[in-house]
């Protein structure tokens, strides 16, 4: 998502699922299912302009709210401004346990990048078929990359879930114990993560379409 939902919007409260760094999201696809439904545009054809305007409001946020929780990152960053107020810091420092990923990362893509070069200038035809073989082992090399990334994440996703029991424990939103009996800097640990796996994943298939072609 490019636009994150403002404070006011309780994404959480607006789809009725408590607040927590993990949720289901199958039961949460139902949920919006079940509650968009009532509110879609497509109801609402013969309604008076007014009707019709809140009718879309209301699905629009609930859209907005599931498109939101769904996506880890996002529903991260979400958590995290609806509690402290504010956005993460030190979204640039690289999180404990990241570390390998971002050189390994970084240095394939660079020299992916070189690659992807070579065989765009390439004219001969023995020299098109040597980079075709070496394409295909670029491809190898980029996917078990993903498979490392996809490993990391659903480390983080399982973390995630372990985390719940603090926001199952805590004082309720609004009472002035409940920061401190939050693991908000674990959380925000997790979150900066999770952005990186989700730059990695972009970084990554992007060459692999680049390399498909």
């Amino acid at each position: 998502m490019s636009d994150s939902p403002s404070l006011a919007a309780d994404c959480f409260a607006l789809l009725e699922v408590p607040r927590r760094p993990w949720v289901d999201t199958d039961a949460l696809k139902g949920g919006f299912l079940a509650r968009s439904t009532t509110v879609h545009p497509d109801r609402f054809h013969g309604a008076d302009e007014a009707t019709r305007a809140a009718a879309g409001n209301a699905y629009s946020e609930l859209n907005t709210a599931y498109q939101t929780l769904r996506e880890p990152r996002e529903r991260l960053l979400h958590l995290i401004e609806l509690e402290t107020g504010s956005k993460p810091r030190d979204i640039q420092r690289i999180p404990p346990g990241t570390m390998d990923l971002f050189v390994e990362v970084g240095q394939a893509c660079r020299e992916g990048d070189e690659f992807l070069k070579e065989k765009a200038t390439a004219v001969s035809p023995m020299l098109k078929l040597r980079l075709l073989q070496a394409g295909l082992e670029w491809m190898d090399r980029f996917q078990a990359l993903q498979a490392r990334v996809n490993g990391r994440r659903d480390e983080l996703d399982a973390e995630m879930k372990s985390m719940n029991a603090a926001w199952e424990n805590a004082p309720a939103p609004g009472d002035p114990s409940r920061l401190g009996a939050l693991p908000i800097e674990r959380l925000e640990t997790v979150y900066r993560s999770m952005s990186y796996i989700s730059r990695w994943t972009g970084q990554i298939q992007e060459r692999v379409v680049r390399l498909a072609e």
